[in-house]
């Protein structure tokens, strides 16, 4: 890790931002413990991820395969190591998630049809914003279209969150290099 993370329990004017962390998530993890470093940004980070992961729309499977392949696009191993078990629950089959790291989900690709049997059609969409948000970042009128017919407005807005937020998250793991 680039910089020193912060050891729960050693700093007390943490403790009641630390309690809430351990109250969302069940531990503070590397990620948090770097985080913790800026106090108020680790205390938005919480607040917004813990309203992405845990007050979606999303079913989990889907928003689990959209976390997956951002960690995948993004070359974020710990991210997709600590959400693989997740979707693992969630039902997503070891088959899908092994998939995600070859197939191609822009809009119109071929190889999409050798996994459909993996997906559902909402998820196929899902992934294809996924990589046209985190590769492309301008997503085409034509995507997001088919989008509006299988998402209704809560669930779009849900969608992309996800996507972004987990794009900001392999982001900040990457840069800082947590969990090399």
């Amino acid at each position: 890790m680039r910089i020193q993370p912060v050891t729960p329990g050693t700093r007390p004017e943490l403790k009641e931002q630390e309690a809430q962390i351990l109250a969302q998530r069940g531990r503070i993890s590397p990620l948090y413990q770097a985080l913790l470093n800026s106090p108020p940004i680790a205390h938005g980070w919480e607040q917004m991820l813990s309203a992405v992961r845990n007050r979606s729309s999303l079913d989990d499977a889907l928003k689990e395969l959209v976390i997956l392949r951002v960690a995948v696009l993004n070359n974020a191993p710990y991210e997709f190591e600590a959400h693989a078990p997740i979707a693992l629950k969630s039902g997503v089959t070891q088959e899908a998630i092994d998939q995600l790291k070859k197939t191609p989900f822009e809009s119109n690709h071929a190889s999409i049809n050798t996994s459909a049997h993996l997906y559902t059609a909402k998820q196929v969409l899902a992934l294809k914003l996924t990589d046209t948000m985190t590769k492309e970042i301008t997503v085409g009128d034509e995507l997001y279209g088919q989008l509006k017919e299988h998402f209704n407005d809560q669930q779009q807005v849900d969608l992309v969150a996800t996507v972004a937020a987990y794009n900001m998250v392999s982001r900040f793991l990457e840069a800082l290099q947590i969990g090399h």
